[in-house]
């Protein structure tokens, strides 16, 4: 038995298929991204991972979690709850480097440590808006919850430095929302989620530089926007090493504001 299908079928079912798939990147983008922890899914090394919400998404809040994935370039980013001892050899290692980074700071560090915040201005590196208490931003329904959380850190850092604090704001531990990324674009807010990490933030269970570098190297990639924690005793110990392995890798190091101004 055979089953002829003629042109006009076949054009209805791939305009069918068309739809189908359409809807169902839109329940993706607008259902599983309205509230959500920031993931990511590697597929192989060296390649650039998907993120649980996609670049055109984002770029509608001004948000970005990668770079242009055509450039070798890669984007340093610390978040820095607060200092326990580390941040000097981290700042060494930039300033021998010449790589700017960008710092991600909750109130409790632009409190204890404003000396070291003013140092990073004046080496040329962004300080941006970790917020205030470090909560779970997705429960901040209203503007007026999401200032607080915002507004006192632009002071700290206006009182400290003299200065207006930059633009950019990373929602700790990845939890955002859909309504977050909005109120973040109308406080004049890029929000730079990562596209690569490692588990370096338990105190009592750092990893080893072998163990570090296993992690990291293998998967970096093109446009990488890369997220370490300044408390991290690794980090500070291996970061001199590891910019020197990014570079030979073929890797330039760019900065947050050459990213969002490409």
């Amino acid at each position: 038995m055979y089953v002829t299908i003629d042109k006009k079928h076949i054009v209805i079912t791939l305009v069918i298929c068309t739809i189908f798939a359409s809807v169902l990147c839109l329940v993706y983008n607008n259902v599983f991204a309205s509230k959500s922890n920031w993931g990511l899914s590697f597929k192989e090394e060296g390649v650039a991972p998907d993120g649980n919400a996609t670049t055109e998404f984002l770029k509608q809040y001004d948000s970005y979690y990668i770079g242009n994935t055509d450039e070798k370039k890669v984007y340093l980013t610390f978040d820095a709850g607060y200092e326990n001892g580390n941040m000097p050899q981290i700042l060494d290692a930039l300033k021998k480097n010449n790589v700017k980074a960008t710092f991600f700071v909750v109130s409790t560090f632009l409190k204890t440590d404003p000396d070291l915040v003013k140092q990073m201005v004046q080496e040329g590196h962004i300080v941006g808006n970790h917020t205030n208490t470090h909560p779970n931003m997705s429960k901040m329904s209203t503007m007026e919850d999401f200032k607080a959380e915002i507004e006192p850190v632009e002071e700290l850092y206006k009182e400290i430095t003299g200065e207006e604090m930059k633009k950019f704001y990373r929602p700790p531990q990845g939890v955002y929302s859909e309504d977050n990324l909005k109120m973040a674009k109308e406080l004049g807010y890029k929000t730079i989620f990562w596209s690569l990490a490692y588990v370096d933030w338990y105190q009592d269970k750092q990893p080893s530089k072998e163990e570090a570098f296993k992690k990291l190297l293998p998967r970096l990639h093109n446009g990488a926007i890369i997220l370490l924690h300044s408390t991290s005793k690794t980090n500070a110990e291996i970061l001199d090493e590891l910019i020197k392995k990014i570079k030979e890798l073929g890797y330039e190091f760019s900065t947050l504001e050459e990213l969002v101004n490409s």
